[in-house]
């Protein structure tokens, strides 16, 4: 193989575990298609998109050099190599048979505006997010519990509301064979009917509540759920409710932000620098990842005293590593490569980052906190104290980035013969002192589960998490609660997509070099 780099790939970071995940939130802003995938352009010889999966995934891959298929002979005779490509009529089958038996947060998208806009958040969304639950253990009727609602939703007009039970849906009572088609199908609205629930003797109480839910195509998240300043025995506290990583998005590709969630991110520490909070809380129990550089501005906001100093490092695999390092170590400092990640005073564009100079922040979490969640709580625990509060986070402690296939060599031209995109994992990112191995999460210091049946009012001094954190500051006890409820969450099935890390190319890539 004579080609090292074959294509361009842009942002993207997903973190994984080798245990097995706990649910993530349901999330009603993703339409999943159970129909076969169509290739969208089926005059193509899907041999020449296996050749950009198998070349991108050989260059890319963190687990290239242990999948056999992947190494770089395989390649060598071109005619077994266009006999194998041709061997697979499908390329999603194809980029699964590449994929490590460790890895199961890889992914390819048929159509690269879809993978881009979950990436950012832009989804068909009736703005209810919530946790499905069995009614009881063993059996297969479900229960939902709303979690949060979307501002400016569907859902939000129609007065849903945070702790809202449901068991039926367009009729149907919810178990473990229809809930995919139901809430996660092509249909743009469905009925749920309210119930009260008691979970103890598995009694189910109609409410007699009915409420049609329509989801808006192309509905963009705002990141920054809850943002306020409250007064707590004498200290200002500040609480952020943030729910995805996200910075700033072209939701059109027409080179223009439509939205900037980095500078509302700035914004809002400037309203707590204005408010002199002493304390703050970062509620990220829902917060599945996003973007590391954003990661880094959230970061830099809480602090302020680390500018220049190591926030993450990135462990790419063996061959990238070193190419990397030959770079790193020839006579031009100008080719060199940065693998780290850094405190910053400035955004990528200039504007100034003024941190609260903190040496402590409260964070909630649970199952559903990870990749870019996980990132901040590792890379500031080096620093300053982090007081995690909640249940383990997932654990996904490795990143993806996105591979188009791009025909030249500058990453300006894509091939137009189709629109597939991969979200493969390729790095590793530890912290400061290199402690990068989490894969069963993150322990909180104070052990604390969400019930379902005492959801509270997220931002209320009394909402169980956050009332936790206000307590511990006090100098309270670490409480340990469990939910009453002995029975099992059941997983979102985009659980692997939607929990994920974008990270930027190492400063000095080139789209294509020689051995």
């Amino acid at each position: 193989m004579k080609k090292i780099l074959f294509v361009l790939l842009i942002l993207g970071l997903s973190f994984t575990s080798c245990s097995e995940p706990d649910s993530d939130d349901n999330q009603i802003n993703v339409v999943v298609d159970t129909t076969p995938t169509v290739n969208p352009t089926p005059t193509v010889d899907n041999s020449e998109i296996n050749d950009y999966i198998w070349k991108g995934l050989n260059q890319w891959y963190y687990w290239q050099e242990q999948v056999d298929n992947l190494a770089d002979t395989f390649d060598d005779n071109q005619s077994d190599y266009t006999t194998y490509l041709q061997s697979y009529s499908d390329p999603e089958n194809f980029f699964n048979s590449l994929n490590h038996s460790d890895d199961r947060f890889s992914w390819i998208d048929p159509d690269y505006e879809n993978l881009e806009d979950q990436l950012s958040g832009i989804s068909a969304s009736n703005g209810m997010m919530f946790t499905l639950y069995r009614r009881c253990s063993g059996c297969e009727t479900l229960i939902g519990a709303v979690t949060y609602v979307l501002p400016n939703s569907d859902a939000a007009t129609k007065g849903v509301l945070r702790g809202d039970l449901f068991n039926v849906v367009n009729g149907q009572e919810l178990n473990l064979d229809n809930y995919i088609s139901l809430l996660y199908g092509q249909d743009m609205s469905y009925i749920i009917d309210l119930v009260n629930y008691d979970a103890a003797a598995d009694l189910v109480t109609p409410r007699n509540i009915s409420i049609d839910l329509v989801k808006e195509e192309d509905f963009q998240e705002n990141p920054i759920h809850k943002n306020l300043v409250l007064d707590h025995n004498g200290t200002r506290v500040g609480y952020l409710m943030y729910n995805k990583f996200v910075g700033e998005v072209d939701s059109n590709d027409d080179g223009v932000n439509e939205y900037d969630f980095d500078q509302a991110l700035i914004d809002a520490f400037a309203n707590f620098r204005s408010e002199n909070i002493s304390e703050l809380v970062i509620d990220l129990r829902y917060n599945g990842g996003g973007s590391v550089r954003t990661c880094t501005y959230l970061a830099s906001l809480i602090t302020g005293q680390f500018t220049g100093e190591i926030f993450a490092q990135q462990q790419w695999n063996s061959k990238l590593m070193a190419y990397f390092e030959s770079r790193n170590t020839n006579a031009d400092p100008d080719d060199d490569f940065d693998l780290n990640d850094y405190f910053v005073d400035t955004t990528h564009t200039g504007v100034s980052i003024q941190g609260l100079s903190l040496s402590r922040v409260y964070i909630l979490t649970s199952g559903r906190s990870a990749s870019a969640s996980e990132l901040l709580i590792n890379g500031l625990s080096p620093h300053i104290d982090v007081v995690q509060i909640g249940t383990a986070t997932y654990g996904k402690n490795v990143g993806s980035i996105t591979i188009y296939d791009y025909i030249d060599n500058t990453g300006n031209e894509r091939n137009p013969n189709h629109t597939y995109a991969m979200q493969p994992i390729v790095l590793k990112i530890a912290n400061s002192d290199n402690f990068a191995d989490y894969t069963d999460g993150l322990e909180p210091d104070v052990e604390l589960r969400e019930s379902a049946s005492s959801y509270g009012v997220l931002g209320d001094v009394n909402e169980p998490l956050f009332a936790a954190a206000l307590n511990y500051m006090s100098g309270g006890s670490a409480k340990r609660s469990y939910d009453p409820t002995p029975f099992e969450m059941i997983k979102n099935p985009m659980v692997e997509s939607q929990q994920q890390m974008h990270v930027d190319l190492p400063k000095g890539f080139r789209f294509s070099f020689e051995d």
